[in-house]
């Protein structure tokens, strides 16, 4: 069985959140993680590879520090990496960077397909289910839990709906979206942390997508632009008051929300 987990290498917001003038992140300038949605994906496929022997493959799309999160993924047991970069591509939004994935996806052969469900930067949750549309395979979303069986190609997932859960069934190949919550990735070894700064890393570019039109790609290929980015706002300092009985406090809120249009 092959299993190909997309992961991203994130702002991390810890660290401090930096923007360019133009009002979009400075991913350059901050520090970066793997997308923890995308890291419950990779321990995923590694539980696959545990199980049944799965041979998991690694994919990324970014600038060419995103390196650091393949080797990551590497030490904690993936396969295979590859890098996917180029400077057409950058400025993409979930639209482009769902084309470009799809497009290096389709040069690799797959069983299933891993994705978070989204990433901590964009919150949009749909490249996942982008992708399988690329590719015309089923997807299955929001997965708190994930099961194969390897003789009849299927994978059952437990899915997140509101205040209960469906239970999905897809013949392979098919794409499922991860939840943070479906397990606890592990550690990286010292001997994973040693091997993979040996590993090679394969590094892909717009030569190396297939079935993808230029119009699809990066900056001028996105429907989507972002005007302007910021920081969380700090609200200033709320008015204090202190009533002398219960009675004056009620008078005071009630006539706060109707000042406000609340009542």
């Amino acid at each position: 069985m092959k299993v190909v987990v997309c992961i991203k290498q994130v702002p991390d917001t810890k660290g401090g959140v930096k923007f360019k003038p133009d009002g979009t992140l400075d991913r350059g300038a901050m520090l970066a993680i793997m997308n923890p949605d995308d890291k419950a994906g990779l321990e995923a496929a590694l539980r696959l590879k545990d199980q049944y022997g799965a041979e998991v493959t690694v994919l990324t799309m970014g600038l060419p520090k995103a390196d650091a999160v393949l080797r990551e993924a590497l030490a904690m047991g993936a396969d295979k990496a590859i890098l996917v970069t180029d400077r057409v591509l950058g400025g993409a939004d979930t639209w482009a960077t769902s084309s470009t994935i799809a497009g290096a996806l389709r040069n690799i052969e797959y069983d299933l397909i891993i994705t978070g469900r989204q990433a901590i930067d964009g919150d949009t949750a749909q490249v996942g289910p982008q992708i399988s549309e690329h590719l015309h395979i089923p997807v299955i979303s929001y997965a708190e839990e994930i099961k194969v069986d390897e003789k009849a190609k299927t994978v059952e997932v437990k899915r997140q709906f509101e205040d209960r859960y469906h239970i999905v069934k897809a013949k392979m190949p098919c794409l499922v979206t991860a939840l943070s919550e479906l397990n606890e990735p592990r550690y990286m070894t010292p001997g994973g942390i040693f091997d993979a700064f040996e590993q090679e890393v394969t590094v892909w570019g717009r030569a190396d997508l297939k079935d993808v039109d230029d119009s699809n790609l990066g900056l001028k290929g996105s429907p989507t632009q972002i005007a302007k980015a910021s920081d969380k706002v700090k609200k200033g300092q709320g008015e204090k008051v202190t009533p002398d009985s219960a009675d004056e406090a009620v008078e005071y809120l009630v006539g706060k929300l109707t000042e406000k249009h609340v009542i």
